[in-house]
């Protein structure tokens, strides 16, 4: 019998048996939705910026899927929109990522992430419990680690995979479990915490195990529905979680 925790609107914790979801040498957080909900613009405006920049086409990413997308991933479904073919996109790629990048940091104090419920406390008892802590998330990495910065959580990431040159989630976290085991010279066990769909679809790819928490757009009954090793409403529940 799975521990399922329901309350009014669904569930609120669920643990598949057997399942110990602080086991894990290493963590992989997704950063929007799980660690942080950004109440800004900033990197909305860069895509638009950049390639106006770089291009000169105005272009919107508007209607495009964009949570459990990367930043990669969103201006290739952009650029294609506009006209362009892959080559052309991949030729110009570097260059409208530097200039998101630069209008990230030239805005950088306008940048207002709010993070999600209890995810201080979390990093704080993973990091107490000696794991190895890691962003691993589809935002450039300059633009990822800003937003860690600016919420005051960077210093508790060992590290960071990030978007560009990878395009996939699964791309990312891979390149995170690598750099994992480059620091811990062993292969370590690790575990994905995301809020997306594509979290749980990338962390299957690759056959580790995934903790979905709905902090982001999708709901607990959407994301339990994917069967990842854990679901929670919030960390507030995970941390209050005892299977």
């Amino acid at each position: 019998m799975a521990n399922l925790a329901p309350d009014s609107e669904g569930g609120r914790a669920f643990v598949r048996p057997g399942f110990r979801w602080d086991s894990a040498d290493v963590f992989l957080f997704d950063i929007d939705g799980t660690l942080l909900n950004s109440r800004d613009a900033v990197h909305y405006f860069a895509f638009r910026g950049a390639i106006r920049e770089v291009l000169g086409i105005e272009a919107s990413i508007e209607g495009v899927p964009v949570h459990g997308n990367t930043d990669v991933g969103i201006l290739r479904a952009v650029l294609r929109r506009a006209g362009l073919n892959d080559a052309a996109i991949n030729l110009h790629l570097p260059k409208i990522v530097e200039q998101m990048c630069a209008e990230v940091q030239q805005n950088r104090e306008q940048l207002n992430p709010e993070l999600c419920p209890s995810i201080l406390e979390l990093l704080t008892h993973l990091q107490s419990g000696g794991k190895l802590l890691g962003a691993a998330s589809g935002n450039l990495e300059e633009v990822g680690w800003l937003k860690l910065e600016k919420a005051g959580i960077k210093p508790m990431f060992a590290f960071g995979s990030f978007s560009f040159p990878r395009e996939s989630r699964a791309e990312i976290f891979q390149h995170g479990i690598d750099l994992a085991q480059q620091l811990l010279g062993r292969r370590p066990g690790v575990t994905v915490i995301g809020d997306t769909p594509s979290d749980i679809d990338a962390a299957r790819a690759l056959g580790v195990p995934v903790i979905a928490i709905a902090t982001g757009i999708y709901s607990f009954a959407q994301l339990r529905a994917l069967d990842p090793d854990a679901c929670f409403a919030c960390g507030t529940d995970l941390l209050a979680f005892s299977g």
